[in-house]
């Protein structure tokens, strides 16, 4: 009887708990609870984190390839998803329905600020690659900068799938902190004048032009750059389901259950590969410091494009909407609004800072098209 007893308690996950097991499991309830009581980015924040703590509990077996004929565990086979870059491009897909290109469309030269916020990407990767880091992990920590998790994933993936948990949670986290990290930034690089500016009502874009929008940008990017198709591809086709609208169930569709179901499985197998050697390790604090230099620099670099478009534009254009260029959609679009409703109650900038804002989704794709070009 004693044998039995004994044995019970070697084979159970509590007599093979170990000090990263312990960490990594307080970190996951961390986590979840800025997910649930801080309503950090809680779609993601909560599969992720729960995604973390199943992980982590000894010999649950649940990220298992399996072998000798024994299957392997549930969140290996779903991984696959994540793994073989299929998740990613959904939530593309799943965006495209959702977004907008009306207000870019409206004002084209605000394309220009989506692209000058991805500046951030490189900024952040050239500073990787001196700090001694190689240039597809130093791609990968780069391309937080853009605020665009799945665009993250779906670079980590190819290029640095060892840092995929480490990156994923820190490209989540910035985004789920846009409303504290950017009104500083802001504020420091411009004028109460140039907070004050009004800016004057866009044209009507008509729906002929938002049909050819997706069609167009889809073959223009890929010709000049191939390997962003996927996710540009991706998200056209949405935009364009959305547009045509003709097949109104499908658009609901995508905007809605498929969302939601694929969000699910790329955030628990996201936190599935969480590992405790990597996350006390020297390079996860690389990844925080970078990441969050890279999202810095990008929303600077927009305000101070838009500071230059603001003088070239004889103080028609405020240079708030530079900010919004990174791909945080809409939370830096509503960051620039609720900064100019400071300053003038009376003043609405939401729709002029979504121009640079969808701008943002399709440079950061782009950005991680380039890099993976050079480095996949």
């Amino acid at each position: 009887m004693s044998e039995i007893i004994q044995q019970m308690i070697n084979t159970s996950g509590l007599a093979n708990l170990t000090f990263n097991n312990l960490f990594m499991i307080a970190l996951a309830c961390i986590f979840l609870y800025l997910g649930i009581k801080k309503q950090y980015e809680p779609y993601l924040m909560i599969p992720i984190s729960f995604g973390i703590l199943l992980v982590n509990l000894p010999l649950a077996g649940l990220m298992s390839a399996g072998a000798d004929g024994n299957p392997g565990g549930l969140l290996y086979y779903l991984y696959q998803g994540t793994n073989l870059g299929i998740y990613p491009p959904l939530i593309f897909l799943c965006l495209g329905s959702s977004t907008d290109f009306g207000p870019l469309l409206a004002n084209p030269k605000t394309i220009l600020l989506g692209g000058a916020a991805q500046f951030g990407i490189f900024a952040a990767f050239f500073l990787a690659v001196l700090l001694g880091m190689p240039p597809q992990e130093a791609a990968s920590i780069g391309i937080i900068g853009g605020a665009d998790g799945p665009t993250a994933i779906f670079l980590t993936t190819r290029l640095a799938p060892h840092l995929l948990s480490a990156i994923a949670l820190a490209a989540y986290s910035y985004m789920a902190l846009v409303p504290i990290i950017q009104p500083p930034i802001i504020r420091l690089l411009t004028t109460e004048k140039e907070r004050k500016v009004v800016m004057k009502e866009s044209r009507q874009v008509e729906q002929k032009e938002k049909i050819i929008f997706p069609i167009i940008v889809t073959v223009f990017v890929s010709l000049l750059v191939p390997s962003a198709t996927t996710l540009i591809g991706m998200l056209m086709l949405g935009n364009l389901i959305r547009e045509c609208k003709l097949v109104p169930k499908l658009t609901e569709a995508l905007q809605n259950s498929l969302m939601y179901v694929i969000t699910i499985l790329l955030g628990i197998t996201v936190g599935a590969k969480a590992d405790g050697d990597l996350f006390l390790s020297i390079t996860t604090l690389k990844i925080i410091f970078l990441g969050l230099l890279a999202f810095a620099i990008g929303t600077a670099s927009g305000v101070l494009l838009g500071k230059l478009m603001y003088r070239l534009s004889g103080g028609t254009v405020n240079p708030m909407i530079g900010a919004a260029g990174v791909s945080a959609v809409p939370m830096a679009a509503r960051v620039v609004h609720n900064e100019g409703q400071k300053e003038d109650p009376g003043n609405y900038l939401l729709m002029h800072a979504m121009g640079p804002n969808v701008a943002g989704v399709i440079g950061s794709a782009v950005a991680a098209g380039v890099l993976l070009a050079f480095f996949g």
